[in-house]
């Protein structure tokens, strides 16, 4: 298969003569242009709009964008007379309003963040425990004669001890035991101890911060009316707090020490380097949880003799939004790129409704909410409908269409990614070649329908919550690249080419399906998520 779909596109000459295209069709799929796809980007990736965070002003103005180009397009509004379908959103955020040592105030994200479940609670000591690796096991224990019930400790995430010649003094090789290597263990043993708190440090930890900052603060965002998502603040367990190795030392600077000749000690005694470090602690800091509603945006072309028959052409509009300190990800390509499709593809069918050549079958143009924070907003309509899924012929879905990814850049430019086509039906995928053969010719890539994907990219995007109630998809994808949520990821670097010429897949794969006599089959049984 993959050998000949290669060799088939060296020679698209033969598919354009063997296979004839409906001048009707080509003529409203040649509305979809580089200079408008360019347009609605620029716009949608611009500060204004700052990364359409959930949750955030630049989301709720991309939601209005979508809906303002549907009115202007003639869409029906799908909600009750509304183009907005609002998501019930919380977001759950550990809140840190203070955290000061010796009076050394330190700043969530820049200096530390918290992984914790407790509600908001006071802290206040004057002593912190340093416990070197925290390590507690049979050869080498830095807990040993330490009560640290109801007290600050503070440990090394990073390593564990070793002797002169690099071997562990846990295992006697150089092979790390599960101290190390297993992320949580530390923390979780000392837990069994009944600290108020624990301090973390290492480079590790430092790493995360200046690679995530703010980020790591962001919250978790759920679906309201999930009630098995909901966390029920009865877990005892102190937080842990992760602070940079430049906090660290300004706490151990107290004893003159450093986190560096901490460790020097240890390894050159064989022997733990536990103490109290007489500083005062004082902080605020909990779970705060906050209700609020981002909307899904609905607009559709009624179909004249299968109207009841609804094809569904979507992809999600956030992305990561703007952090405290004004960095925003502007999201071009994720998914920017699949939310002007959407818009593109919109605007062709409006246009062939408008001459005459409306659709049999209704198409409903859906932008979702709040896909990077867990597909929520694909899952509330999944659960809220606003035409029945049982009507529901198919979902296309469009989810970075607009650069060219690792395995491409060398290679093929002129690709897609065709995901989960034949997963529940096998006409949707004979459709979307068929459609490629027509009228695109480009390489239809199957790597990641591979069950044994690693990266499992079929459930990762809005069109699974469509497919796990028995509805045939397709995601079309450009694939992965370095600049993948991060603030790189901008207009400049589209390839306004390849993006709208997979547009016109999406198009043509959207109008056999929204035309022909009869509804897809569906024949496969989904494979276990």
């Amino acid at each position: 298969m993959r050998k000949y779909l290669v060799l088939s596109f060296l020679l698209p000459a033969m598919f354009s003569c063997s296979m004839a295209q409906n001048p009707t069709q080509n003529k409203y799929a040649e509305l979809l242009t580089v200079e408008s796809a360019r347009e609605h980007l620029t716009t949608l990736t611009s500060k204004e709009y700052a990364g359409r965070g959930t949750g955030q002003e630049g989301g709720q103005k991309a939601a209005e964008y979508i809906a303002k180009t549907f009115k202007d397009l003639g869409l029906k509004p799908a909600v009750n007379g509304s183009y907005f379908q609002p998501v019930a959103l919380e977001k759950s955020s550990y809140v840190v309003d203070n955290f000061k040592i010796n009076n050394l105030e330190l700043i969530n994200g820049k200096d530390l963040f918290v992984q914790g479940t407790n509600d908001l609670t006071n802290y206040d000591a004057n002593e912190i425990v340093f416990v070197g690796y925290g390590i507690q096991s049979e050869k080498y224990n830095d807990l040993k004669g330490l009560d640290i019930a109801g007290k600050i400790v503070m440990f090394l995430s990073d390593g564990e001890p070793t002797d002169k010649n690099g071997n562990s003094l846990i295992t006697g090789d150089k092979t790390q035991s599960d101290w190390s290597t297993s992320r949580f263990k530390k923390a979780q043993e000392l837990m069994k101890l009944k600290p108020k708190l624990i301090i973390a440090t290492g480079r590790q930890t430092s790493d995360m911060i200046a690679r995530f900052g703010a980020r790591l603060t962001g919250g978790r965002f759920t679906l309201r009316n999930d009630k098995s998502e909901k966390q029920t603040n009865t877990n005892t367990n102190p937080p842990v707090v992760n602070i940079t190795l430049e906090a660290a030392n300004n706490i151990l600077s107290a004893k003159k020490t450093t986190v560096e000749k901490a460790v020097s000690k240890i390894n050159n005694t064989q022997k733990p380097n536990s103490f109290v470090v007489k500083t005062a602690v004082k902080a605020s800091m909990g779970i705060k949880a906050e209700e609020f509603n981002d909307p899904n945006v609905l607009g559709y072309i009624e179909g004249t003799d299968k109207k009841d028959e609804i094809v569904i052409i979507s992809s999600h509009y956030d992305h990561d939004g703007i952090l405290p300190d004004g960095t925003f990800f502007p999201g071009a390509d994720d998914n920017g790129s699949g939310t002007v499709g959407v818009l593109e593809l919109a605007k062709a069918f409006a246009a062939a409704k408008n001459d005459g050549h409306g659709p049999r079958r209704t198409i409903l143009f859906m932008g979702f909410a709040a896909e990077e924070k867990g597909l929520l907003g694909s899952d509330y309509y999944s659960q809220h409908p606003v035409f029945p899924l049982a009507n529901t012929v198919t979902c296309l879905n469009m989810d970075m269409i607009g650069r060219i990814d690792d395995k491409h850049l060398k290679g093929n430019h002129n690709y897609i990614h065709a995901i989960g086509s034949d997963m529940l039906s096998s006409e949707l995928k004979a459709i979307n070649e068929q459609a490629n053969k027509t009228y695109t010719q480009m390489e239809l890539d199957y790597m990641y329908d591979d069950p044994k994907d690693p990266m499992r990219i079929y459930y990762r995007s809005d069109q699974y919550n469509l497919a796990k109630h028995g509805i045939p998809v397709i995601f079309f994808f450009s694939g992965l690249h370095p600049d993948y949520h991060t603030p790189n990821d901008t207009v400049d670097r589209i390839d306004f080419n390849m993006m709208t010429k997979r547009e016109k897949l999406v198009f043509h794969t959207a109008w056999e399906i929204a035309n022909r006599d009869n509804k897809l089959v569906v024949d496969k049984t989904p494979a276990a998520k």
